[in-house]
């Protein structure tokens, strides 16, 4: 139950990193943010960013083992950015049409997910 929340959490708080990281570079499509300066966007930005720690410290919170979790601090670590990478990749083909794709990213992608491989085998 505890692994299943904290990966939960962590898709939602990934979801806001990603929002909060690259989701400023499409308000230049939107007619409320054209004006809008470096600082704005900023203050925007961290906003969000607010709503990924929410979910992002007690995914860390209640997955780590030292805490009656799943995960030792590095599967949480290489775990994160598993899924952080997930949701990038699904950010970048709905809302970024222009961006393509292409093998090596998908190469880099199953490396990244070959990564968690290795950090689940026991020692």
């Amino acid at each position: 139950m505890r692994a299943a929340l904290t990966v939960f959490f962590l898709i939602i708080s990934n979801t806001f990193m990603t929002l909060a990281w690259y989701g400023h570079l499409k308000f230049k499509e939107m007619a409320w943010s054209k004006s809008l300066g470096l600082v704005s966007i900023i203050a925007i930005s961290w906003g969000i960013a607010l709503f990924e720690y929410i979910f992002q410290v007690p995914a860390n919170k209640f997955g780590f083992k030292e805490n009656g979790g799943a995960f030792s601090l590095m599967q949480l670590k290489v775990t994160q950015e598993a899924i952080s990478i997930t949701v990038f990749l699904i950010f970048t083909i709905l809302f970024f049409k222009t961006e393509k794709i292409a093998w090596n990213h998908i190469v880099a992608f199953c490396l990244i997910l070959l990564a968690v491989f290795f950090a689940f085998i026991k020692k």
